[in-house]
């Protein structure tokens, strides 16, 4: 295990991308990663990935941390109490997936007993470095955090690449997949015979109050965003949760809302910026009456009176262990 993270490791075919700015990637949530939203960088060259800009992550990790469903982790803490072949000196390989500048690490690492290795999967190494630097070094009983990063595409996901794995885990990851991305993520979990933890995946519904007459119609075409080119979107979960059961794994999932007022006004102008430039992507037709109503949902936010819900996900599948009775 490593102490110390070195800015990129080795190349692994996985899934993914990187956590997502204004639409739901990872660590994004509900809105599509458009640099029109202001949340997005333009990558150096044209083949390179989308980057994803650390201050939009940064903006919502505190929102991520509040909305991820705490009552998944005892569950998930028995099963990795028993896992087999566990001894008492091992420590606990984490996979992160999509991880984006580290949020979920920062999040459960403390949450957890014992010694722990976090190996953080990206495809952008800026994104990866923030990461590796962030990662707590202590557990929830004081044992060792260590980490390691991998740069590679997580659109090819192979078993080997989690061999070792105690646990993967991703977040605001599965709404940017395909369903057969998804199918290799579950065969790849139930291959290494260990838990996912998916967290913070769109459920495409978009509450705000005040009601507006647009509401409607730009959480539909925000919907429809999120689908393009055969991506899952709102879908998701349910998808995945096939996926994992049908390699006999136990799901659970359980409600993971943001819930913005005016203390997190930042957070909600930035998240309906990228909610409504995905939506007028999908429908140009949009642009106009989106203008005058984004410009009206800012003001209210500004005057502390716009109060936003953004519903999303957490998926636990547990897989069965390595040579357990089917």
């Amino acid at each position: 295990m490593r102490e110390t993270a070195p800015l990129t490791g080795t190349a692994t075919p996985l899934t993914g991308s990187a956590e997502q700015p204004a639409a739901e990637a990872p660590e994004s949530a509900a809105e599509p990663p458009t640099t029109a939203a202001g949340t997005g960088a333009t990558p150096d060259h044209p083949d390179d990935p989308p980057r994803y800009a650390p201050e939009w992550l940064r903006l919502r990790e505190p929102a991520d941390a509040a909305a991820r469903a705490h009552d998944l982790l005892d569950p998930l803490r028995v099963r990795l109490a028993d896992r087999p072949g566990r001894a008492a000196h091992d420590g606990l390989v984490v996979h992160d997936l999509g991880c984006g500048t580290g949020s979920m690490g920062r999040w459960l690492a403390p949450l957890l007993d014992g010694a722990q290795h976090w190996v953080l999967h990206d495809r952008d190494p800026y994104l990866l470095h923030f990461a590796a630097v962030g990662t707590p070094r202590s557990a929830a009983d004081g044992s060792r955090v260590t980490v390691e990063t991998r740069r590679g595409d997580l659109a090819r996901l192979t078993p080997d690449a989690l061999t070792g794995a105690g646990l993967v885990t991703a977040s605001a990851l599965l709404d940017v997949l395909t369903a057969r991305e998804v199918g290799a993520l579950a065969a790849a979990c139930a291959a290494a015979g260990c838990p996912a933890l998916l967290t913070l995946s769109v459920a495409g519904r978009v509450e705000l109050t005040p009601e507006h007459p647009l509401d409607t119609e730009i959480t539909l075409a925000f919907n429809d965003h999120q689908r393009r080119s055969g991506l899952l979107g709102p879908d998701a979960v349910s998808t995945a949760a096939e996926a994992f059961a049908a390699h006999g794994a136990t799901v659970r999932t359980r409600s993971a809302p943001w819930r913005l007022g005016p203390d997190e006004a930042a957070l909600a102008g930035q998240w309906l910026r990228g909610w409504v430039a995905a939506a007028v992507e999908q429908r140009p037709e949009l642009r106009e009456p989106a203008a005058r109503y984004v410009e009206e949902r800012l003001a209210a936010c500004v005057a502390g009176e716009l109060r936003v819900v953004v519903h999303h996900t957490d998926l636990l599948a547990l897989c069965r262990p390595k040579g357990a009775a089917s």
